[in-house]
């Protein structure tokens, strides 16, 4: 598991247009998972196009953080995981 924000973001950057989970705490005991398409990295965030058949809105962004600390997890479609909850 990536054990830095710098780690994490070149991590990200190389899945640039790959299809996604997210799998975001939402609260006591509530899940929320999202499908999309990773979109955009920046220094602080990186940015998931959402699919809109399952979505109300058209992007999410999450911090570099949430990874770190474990409140969301990411699964890519070819089985690759980029951090574990």
């Amino acid at each position: 598991m990536p054990t830095s924000i710098i780690t994490i973001k070149h991590e990200l950057d190389s899945h640039l247009g790959d299809p996604l989970t997210v799998v975001a705490r939402a609260g006591r005991k509530k899940i929320t998972k999202r499908r999309g398409i990773l979109k955009e990295t920046f220094p602080a965030v990186f940015v998931v196009d959402l699919d809109q058949d399952q979505n109300n809105f058209k992007h999410v962004s999450y911090s570099y953080t949430d990874l770190l600390t474990k409140n969301i997890t990411l699964k890519f479609d070819d089985g690759a995981n980029a951090a574990e909850a």
